[in-house]
């Protein structure tokens, strides 16, 4: 009788249409320049692909060259625009006020003993860190594409090299960072809050 009434009250996390498009439109576009990406690697000898480690045609989108590029850079293009659609919501309904990380939050990390605030806090410290490393990836990835016509993001880096080596980097980065916001997500709500920022 108490586990009924306690299922009947409790009260399940709610998100709006807007995290839930956003968060479906990060999975796709992601997962596309990440195949596709792949594709352009094993494809393309300036990057080693043909000569040193060739990743299985399972793992790549594309088929060839050319056909990698169209759609990393389709997917890109969704990427980018859903980042920025996103931010502007975050800024307009101030949502921003509590899902990215202040000086609380790293004050916590030190003082409180309280396990919950502690996941809360961590959650968004991760939350506020793919800001740089979504930034790094995009602005390297549009110098590497266009090197001449952006030569002033190639000098930002240093070298086309180096710019190489960033974009390359961010890829892992993601992946740790999707990782460990969806184990601290489970861990601040449960399969519940994963849930409701999808369906």
């Amino acid at each position: 009788m108490t586990s009924t009434s306690e299922t009947s009250t409790r009260k399940f996390p709610v998100q709006s249409i807007a995290a839930k498009v956003f968060h479906w439109n990060n999975i796709i576009s992601v997962f596309v320049m990440l195949t596709s990406g792949l594709q352009i690697y094993n494809a393309n000898p300036v990057f080693g692909g043909r000569s040193s480690l060739h990743i299985p045609p399972i793992f790549t989108l594309g088929g060839w060259l050319a056909g990698g590029r169209h759609w990393h850079f389709a997917a890109m293009w969704l990427f980018s625009l859903n980042l920025l659609w996103y931010g502007i919501y975050v800024l307009i309904t101030r949502r921003w006020l509590h899902r990215f990380a202040s000086s609380k939050d790293l004050k916590a990390l030190h003082k409180t003993k309280n396990s919950r605030r502690l996941i809360y806090a961590w959650h968004r410290i991760v939350y506020t860190s793919i800001i740089p490393i979504l930034l790094l990836a995009l602005f390297s990835g549009i110098g590497m594409y266009k090197p001449a016509q952006f030569s002033w993001i190639v000098s930002l880096f240093g070298s086309w090299q180096a710019l190489r080596i960033v974009h390359f980097s961010s890829v892992p980065l993601v992946i740790l960072f999707a990782t460990f916001h969806s184990w601290l997500g489970m861990k601040a709500g449960g399969s519940e809050l994963t849930e409701s920022m999808f369906w």
